[in-house]
């Protein structure tokens, strides 16, 4: 809007030579009306007036008489130009010094080159804007409220600077495509990357529970408080989604209460600080955290659909008129949400994927966490030694917990170390509740505590069976807040709220004089909604299971948040703002806490018979769970294979299967599944979900098919699939965040047992070290016949070595190099691997930088090939001569059947040809050519010829 007022009016000043220095009194003259026109604030100018007694107080009254803002603004200007240039002077300096009010001024400002004279800088100004004091208020609070982050107890708070580190971000499609990480935050809200709807305003960021979606908005909130963050936003306002549950139903506020009543209130004219943000909403930053996270029985289909600021309404109805555009529109907006909480495209402008810490990010962070070099030596080591702890760590919530319990038990022991190869979850979080309650015990000042986990827990059974009775009431609901009510009738004392596993939080509610509590993280809750099933004895095997039930008709997408028209529809029955991750969680710590590694840990606190029942019935269940599980999952034959392919939940299953830590358990499972090719691609899998896939592939008898594409499954994931890699006949591993390292231990396993048969990397971190290993296994292994590596970052050094291997393999059948770095150099080298092959059939060097020489030297190389049918040569640098070469050598070549030269600089002499070639070749079923420099009345020559596509 700015930009179109500045644009319309022309500001420009010119002075000619040698003239004198232009009058300010002239200069106001002559620029009235674009000052009556920008000029919306006038008590900021009059106060400053008056304050250096440029203005007498008749003066202020006389131009707060008139009605409308320009007659006030004309009536100052009238006024001070009758006194005088210094007064004059001293108007503009204004204008220049309170950037914030008068900001659509600034291009005149520069366009007429002000510079304020000596006396005049001596001036003080001081900004009464309202709007500006506004801005400075939100900044100084969200300044204040993002500098820590809360630990473990409330009484223990680290500077969001010394724990914040980065993490993979990834800018994705609707389809879940990657288009490219983020590097810097600014780049969420930049225009020319990413955007995948131009009419959607929200920066949807989704990712796994526990990922740094909410610590990824406080570090955006603390850059914006900082001035660090440039979007142009002048307004920040955030909003956890889960407190939206605190309002009740028959509740309405207007937008300028929800604004400012649950974020900060302006300490001047509201009134107007609100009627600048409706007309400057491109100037307003939200963030709406946790949208999975609001539970309600609010009916919003009740809602007519609203665009009034000044309507008061039901909260929720508001929410989503802002998510929707209907409310302020062109606002910029970062909605977060776990993963599978599917809203519809139309309000998405960007989708980002945040996929945890990459090795990198894992060592930034432990540098970062342990000061000491010693000790973060020791830890480097164990994490290095651990491939199933560095996957847990991943997750930087996970990771955070694994530090701070290895920093707690480090500091009373002075010699610990991290949990044993087999960890999981469940052993996290039990490590997580030993930290709390030890922290709370009375030690003697000459030595530490060394009171076991099961007695400390048996010493504090009360404390977590009221925190667990609370927990599973809320779980029950999906209700993640507790009134101070609650708290209490849970029995829940002011010693047991001291331990850290709840946190206080501000209430949107009307009751500000109670405390209002939630867990830790919402994964916390959902562990000891799990440990109160297993402690409290009058639990039966339907309570047991409730959770479980909860999301036995969840299998493909995951509910959506709210019952509206642009969002998918629900389920009939279901909760409109649920998400059942929490219920997936419990259910997997239910699984863990039942495991027989810990009823040695239980004996103290239930009774044996107790747990043998409950574990009993939970067995049963997972076994007749997974043979319903697979039976509604599509199948297909394949050659040689009987493929299933599975949906994200089968996910779920796997981690409860592991967490038992059960043989029995395992091999049940591989029994069950009736498929030897096992399709898992596009499931949210991580690289700890390696350990439960290895739990259970490992059992079976015969070779396996295993697809893992489009997941997150990195070199730690790769290190936990060993086990199962004597079985692994196919295996995918396509964007996966694969490195060299990665691609190392894959030439290691596979080697050995000389089984794999294709091997698929494509969109990978893979350079020419990664190619090297991954051209030892093809000439190593002769069993390998596919192998898919395009889309990473190899060149002519990496490129030439895939080739001399595939020369010496007498096996392989396809090869895709598509979106490498090959080059001329890399084609040459290809072109003798060609040359004489016995067996490789398809071969595609798409998008490689390959011109025209390298293109001469793989026509010539097919001159002498019997095998290739299919061969890919897309988006290089190919022009006409090229294209002769591959003319002559068609003349020769009967065997080849499709030729793509897709996207590449060849113009119509050179499809000519190509057209005259075929004459001498029946053999060839097409030539694609779309995309090169051919326009549609040159094409019209060769419509006779079917085989060549030019359009």
């Amino acid at each position: 809007m700015e930009g179109q007022l500045c644009a319309n009016v022309d500001i420009s000043v010119r002075k000619p030579p040698g003239a004198s220095p232009q009058s300010f009194i002239a200069l106001l003259k002559v620029h009235r009306e674009l000052l009556v026109g920008r000029i919306r604030n006038t008590q900021c100018l009059i106060d400053n007036l008056m304050k250096n007694d440029y203005f007498s107080a008749e003066d202020a009254e006389i131009v707060v008489q008139f009605p409308t803002q320009a007659d006030k603004v004309r009536k100052i200007l009238d006024l001070v130009q009758s006194k005088g240039e210094e007064v004059s002077e001293y108007f503009i300096y204004v204008l220049q010094k309170v950037t914030d009010a008068y900001y659509e001024l600034q291009p005149w400002l520069d366009e007429i080159g002000y510079e304020p004279s000596e006396s005049i800088c001596s001036k003080p100004v001081v900004n009464t804007d309202p709007v500006s004091r506004y801005c400075q208020k939100l900044r100084h609070e969200l300044g204040r409220d993002s500098k820590f982050v809360m630990l473990y107890a409330q009484r223990e708070e680290m500077l969001l600077e010394e724990i914040y580190s980065d993490s993979i971000m990834e800018l994705v499609s609707f389809n879940n495509e990657s288009l490219g990480q983020v590097g810097q935050l600014e780049a969420l809200f930049d225009d020319a990357v990413g955007v995948i709807n131009e009419d959607g305003e929200t920066v949807y960021v989704y990712g796994d529970a526990g990922i740094g979606k909410s610590i990824l908005l406080q570090k955006i909130q603390s850059l914006w408080a900082r001035k660090e963050l440039d979007i142009g936003a002048k307004f920040f306002f955030r909003f956890r989604c889960r407190m939206f549950s605190c309002f009740k139903e028959d509740e309405a506020i207007c937008l300028k209460d929800l604004l400012f009543k649950y974020n900060c209130y302006p300490d001047q004219d509201p009134t107007e600080v609100f009627h600048h943000i409706l007309q400057f909403p491109h100037t307003v930053l939200f963030t709406f955290d946790g949208f999975d996270e609001i539970y309600s029985n609010f009916d919003l289909s009740s809602v007519p659909e609203i665009c009034s600021p000044n309507e008061p309404i039901h909260p929720l109805a508001l929410l989503v008129s802002l998510l929707r555009g209907k409310l302020l529109k062109g606002c910029k907006k970062i909605l977060t949400a776990r993963t599978g909480t599917e809203i519809q495209k139309n309000i998405i402008r960007k989708k980002v994927f945040l996929r945890g810490f990459s090795k990198n990010n894992l060592k930034e962070y432990t540098a970062m966490f342990f000061r000491d070099e010693r000790q973060r030596a020791l830890v480097s080591n164990q994490l290095e030694a651990n491939p199933n702890l560095c996957s847990l760590c991943s997750v930087p919530l996970f990771c955070w917990i694994i530090f701070k319990c290895y920093e707690h038990f480090h500091s009373m022991f002075d010699n610990h170390e991290l949990p044993g190869s087999s960890v999981t979850l469940t052993d996290v979080f039990l490590l997580m509740i030993e930290v709390h309650l030890n922290r709370s015990v009375k030690t003697s000042l000459l030595k530490n505590n060394i009171r076991s986990q099961a007695e400390m827990f048996k010493s504090r059974k009360e404390t977590l069976l009221a925190l667990g009775k609370m927990a599973y009431k809320g779980m029950e609901n999906s209700f993640f807040i507790f009134e101070q009510e609650k708290v209490s009738s849970a029995n829940i004392s002011e010693e047991d709220l001291q331990l850290g596993f709840l946190r206080t939080v501000k209430s949107y509610s009307g009751c500000d004089s109670q405390a209002t509590y939630e867990f830790l993280h919402v994964t916390l809750q959902s562990f000891f909604t799990a440990l109160f099933l297993v402690i409290e004895e009058k639990v039966g095997a339907k309570e047991l299971l409730e959770f479980f039930n909860e999301c036995s008709s969840f299998e493909t997408a995951q509910p959506t948040c709210l019952r509206i028209p642009w969002l998918k529809k629900h389920l009939a029955g279901e909760n409109p703002f649920q998400n059942k991750e929490h219920f997936n969680f419990t259910n997997m710590f239910l699984c863990g806490l039942l495991s027989g590694s810990k009823q040695k840990l239980f004996r103290h606190l239930v009774s044996p018979a107790v747990i043998k029942r409950k574990r009993k019935t939970l067995i049963t269940y997972l076994a007749e769970s997974m043979k319903s599980h697979l039976k509604g999952f599509t199948r297909s034959r394949l050659t040689s294979y009987n493929q299933v392919q599975v949906q994200p939940n089968f996910v779920w299953m796997l981690r409860c299967l592991y967490e038992t830590q059960s043989e029995k358990v395992g091999r049940m499972a591989a029994r069950r599944m009736h498929a030897n090719y096992i399709k898992l691609a596009y499931c949210n899998a991580c690289s700890a979900d390696c350990s439960a896939i290895s739990f259970v592939v490992h059992h079976f008898q015969k070779r396996l098919a295993l697809d893992l594409d489009n997941n997150n499954i990195n070199d730690y994931g790769i290190k936990q699939l060993q086990p199962c890699f004597s079985k692994l006949a196919v295996i995918r591993l396509s964007v996966n965040q694969v490195t060299d390292h990665g691609v190392r231990i894959l030439y290691e396993e596979l080697s050995k047992y000389q089984i794999v048969s294709f091997l698929g990397l494509y969109n990978n971190q893979i350079t020419d070290v990664g190619a090297k290993y991954v051209a030892k296994l093809i000439e190593e292994c002769s069993s390998l016949e596919y192998v898919k590596i395009g889309a990473n970052k190899i060149t002519s050094e990496g490129g030439k070595c895939l080739a001399q291997a595939i020369q010496k393999s007498k096996t392989m059948f396809e090869i895709g190099m598509w979106g490498n770095q090959v080059g001329d150099e890399g084609a040459k080298a290809f072109a003798e691997a060609l040359r004489n092959h016995p067996r490789l059939t398809n071969v595609s060097l798409a998008f490689n930088g390959i011109t025209t020489e390298g293109g001469k030297s793989i026509a010539e190389a097919m001159q002498h090939n019997n095998s290739v049918r299919i061969f890919w040569l897309t988006k290089n640098e190919l022009d006409d001569e090229a294209a002769m070469s591959f003319a002559e050598m068609l003349k020769v070549n009967k065997k080849l059947v499709n030729l793509w030269l897709i996207q590449n600089r060849i113009t119509a002499k050179g499809v000519k040809c190509l057209s005259e070639a075929l004459k001498e070749n029946t053999t060839i079923q097409e030539i694609c050519l779309n995309g090169n420099l051919i326009s549609q009345e040159e094409a019209k020559a060769f419509e006779n010829e079917e085989r060549i596509i030019c359009f």
